[in-house]
């Protein structure tokens, strides 16, 4: 099975971004976030159409949104709302052999890295938390967990560690939380596991860099986690950069991997 995670930022302004991405690369299950659309507005039929029939997702205008489309029935769908809000950025679905497939959007944070005097900082960090304690709790259920997570945790998950220490997404406060959160999860984090951790890996680079190719100041901000029990059945993953230079691109770019389910 193959199975595919993208922050697309729009997916009504980039839906011929997915169709190319889930044509071309054969995907039988897309994770995205940002869809950046009310549900009532989801491109459903066209994704119909292409043969994903099994669509579960939550949206609201211009911001977040979270959506599952799929060429595999679901057994079960359900979300929570983290931090007691009622944004969506977060939904579940089991798969076969009853696998939850968790996908998340995580605050981005703000600019200010302080949790006392920026809420949207405090929210990022309180959402991982609640996130940890959740995962910690489950253990022996068979999961995966992809997304847009905003943080890169490792020193090269980020183009100069040196220079991004104070800068959100790359703070202590976030890496040391997230790396919890995979620790006390039991969490494979996939593509750490396939790329050494001395190799530059990122998923993002801003629009503010027009030749972000050249200069490559990247961030990996995009994860794919599995359960270790499960990641033997892990056959291969990458990092999909090629959709980064496509025509009207997001900023990020989809993970993909193969897992024998």
């Amino acid at each position: 099975m193959r199975i595919a995670t993208w922050n697309i930022n729009s997916v009504r302004l980039r839906l011929p971004q997915v169709l190319r991405l889930i044509k071309e690369q054969d995907i039988d299950i897309l994770c995205l976030q940002e869809t950046k659309t009310p549900d009532e507005f989801f491109p459903k039929d066209e994704l119909e159409n292409c043969g994903f029939k099994h669509l579960y997702y939550r949206g609201e205008k211009s911001y977040n949104g979270i959506a599952i489309i799929s060429k595999v029935e679901f057994s079960d769908t359900s979300y929570i709302n983290w931090c007691k809000k009622q944004d969506t950025r977060h939904i579940y679905v089991k798969i076969k052999n009853n696998i939850e497939l968790h996908n998340f959007y995580v605050p981005a944070g703000g600019d200010e890295p302080d949790i006392l005097v920026n809420p949207k900082f405090e929210h990022k960090i309180s959402f991982i938390n609640e996130m940890k304690n959740y995962f910690s709790s489950d253990t022996k259920i068979n999961k995966i967990l992809v997304g847009d997570l905003n943080i890169a945790p490792l020193e090269h998950d980020v183009w100069s560690h040196k220079q991004l220490l104070n800068v959100v997404s790359h703070t202590q406060i976030e890496t040391k939380t997230l790396l919890e959160l995979i620790q006390t999860g039991d969490w494979v984090d996939i593509m750490r596991e396939l790329v050494p951790h001395n190799e530059k890996l990122y998923s993002w680079w801003s629009y503010r860099n027009r030749n972000w190719e050249i200069s490559n100041r990247g961030r990996r901000l995009d994860h794919f986690w599995i359960s270790k029990n499960l990641f033997s059945l892990v056959k291969s993953g990458v990092i999909y950069k090629d959709s980064r230079s496509w025509e009207k691109p997001s900023d990020h770019v989809p993970i993909i991997v193969d897992i024998d389910i």
